[in-house]
This record gives C-alpha cells, sequence and structure tokens, in this order.
C-alpha cells in the first residue's frame, strides 16, 4: 500500500472504474476513506467490483459518451451520496492499429466519442458542482500517446492530446474555485486495452520506454490518487507523465 491520502468525506466518481487502471484508482481513494461512484458500460462487472470493495463503493452503469445519460449518472451519484468532490475521466479505448490513410473514419469518430468527447461531458456536467461547493479534484487520464503521437494509432493519439489540452483550458477556467484540474500521461499498462492492439504495436511502446516494462495500474493509480488529494492545492493544469522516462518534454 502507498501513502494514504485523507478523502475522508469525500466522494468520486471514476469514469471505467470497473477494471484495470480504474478499478486501481478507485481502491486508491476508497483506502483513502472517500465512497466511490464506479460509472462504468458494463454494468456486472461494475457490481462485481462494488460488491468486492464494500459500502463504501456504488455501481453506476453508464455511456460516458451520452450527455443524458451523464446527467442521469450525475443526479443518481448525488442522490445517493450527497455530492461530488473529485472526478476521474479514465474511460478509454485504443482503437484500430493502421495508418492515417487506412483509419475507418467511423472508427476515428468512434475513438474521438469516447476517449476525448466522454471526458468533456463529464466535466460538463460535473464542474458546476464543484464551483458551487467551492472544492474540487478533476483527474483526466490521458496518454503519452498524447505527447508523442503513436504511428499507427493516430485517433488514439489524437483524442489524448485533445484531453491535454482539455485539461490545461478547464483548469485555468477552474483556478479561482479551489478546484484543480490536472492529467496524467502513463505509458502503456497490461490492461485489457491490450486486448485492442496489435503485437507490433505492444511491441513498439515497449521499445520506447527507457525502463523496458510496461507500468503497472498501480503505479499510475498512485499519481492520479495524488491529483486527486487534498494535498495537491496549488497544481493545475498540469501533466504528471507516469511513462517510465519516455517523455521528453
Amino acid at each position: 500500500m502507498g501513502n494514504r491520502y485523507d478523502f475522508e468525506g469525500r466522494v468520486a466518481v471514476v469514469t471505467g472504474g470497473a477494471q484495470g487502471i480504474g478499478r486501481a484508482t478507485v481502491d486508491r481513494l476508497v483506502e483513502g476513506g472517500a465512497q466511490v461512484a464506479i460509472w462504468d458500460m458494463d454494468r456486472a462487472l461494475a457490481e462485481a467490483a462494488a460488491s468486492e470493495i464494500g459500502d463504501k463503493a456504488r455501481a453506476i452503469a453508464v455511456d460516458v459518451t451520452d450527455l443524458a445519460a451523464i446527467e442521469r449518472a450525475r443526479e443518481e451519484t448525488v442522490e445517493a451520496l450527497g455530492r461530488v468532490d473529485i472526478l476521474v475521466n479514465n474511460a478509454g479505448v485504443a482503437g484500430q492499429n493502421t495508418t492515417v490513410v487506412d483509419y475507418p473514419p467511423e472508427e476515428w469518430l468512434r475513438v474521438m466519442n469516447i476517449n476525448l468527447n466522454a471526458p468533456f461531458y463529464c466535466c460538463r456536467a460535473i464542474a458546476p458542482l464543484m464551483v458551487a461547493q467551492g472544492w474540487g479534484r478533476i483527474v483526466n487520464v490521458a496518454s503519452i500517446a498524447g505527447k508523442d503521437g503513436n504511428p499507427n494509432a493516430s485517433a488514439y493519439s489524437a483524442s489524448k492530446a485533445g484531453v491535454i489540452a482539455l485539461t490545461k483550458s478547464l483548469g485555468k477556467e477552474l483556478a479561482g474555485h479551489d478546484i484543480s484540474v490536472n492529467c496524467v500521461t502513463p505509458a502503456a499498462a497490461k490492461t485489457r486495452i491490450f486486448d485492442q492492439m496489435t503485437q507490433e504495436h505492444i511491441d513498439y511502446m515497449l521499445s520506447k520506454i527507457p525502463r523496458a516494462r510496461f507500468v503497472t495500474v498501480e503505479e499510475v493509480a498512485s499519481v492520479i490518487a495524488f491529483a486527486a488529494s487534498p494535498e495537491c492545492s496549488f497544481t493545475t493544469g498540469a501533466v504528471f507523465d507516469v511513462s517510465g522516462g519516455r517523455a521528453t518534454y
């Protein structure tokens, strides 16, 4: 177990929180005393995760590409848990591995909708709650691909670059309300997102990491936990690299 950040009395929403980085983040927030709403498309997986965690977690099935569904999930979360202090936008997909000229337009739009539009929708829905209460933490999960641009992953790379820019813009907008908005840019982690990638692309990503291994979901969750904590009280609009030395800026 890592450092214990104080989340007593706080309520968090973690999108894609039923597995992978999202689940590891839920666990860290709960360890610190938070109540967590697990927003996930997979109702069964979310309910299983909440059952394992106990009374500090609540499963809410939601399609984060649907603004109306997000607004309903927000109301359900507030009705059940009373407020929202922390938002972790984690849900995402890898998309196809192919060149730009061969990339299917419908797949481009699907990746953008999940990876970039969804965090925008969630921020738009939840930020007003944080402004009203005068405190909040938003952490967006981007990727080192959003900085470097991985070949044969144009939609993923572009969507994650958009998440970085969204983070910086919203961080400036909310800075006067004791709300921080930061993002993390992990290198690849061995999660189910690997199922969407070719082995060639997985090998390429590993070759770019000076530490010569993939990041663990717990290592990413540790940085997210800090960014979501009261201790992250000044930094906003920032990018926290979890890239194993790959990042050069």
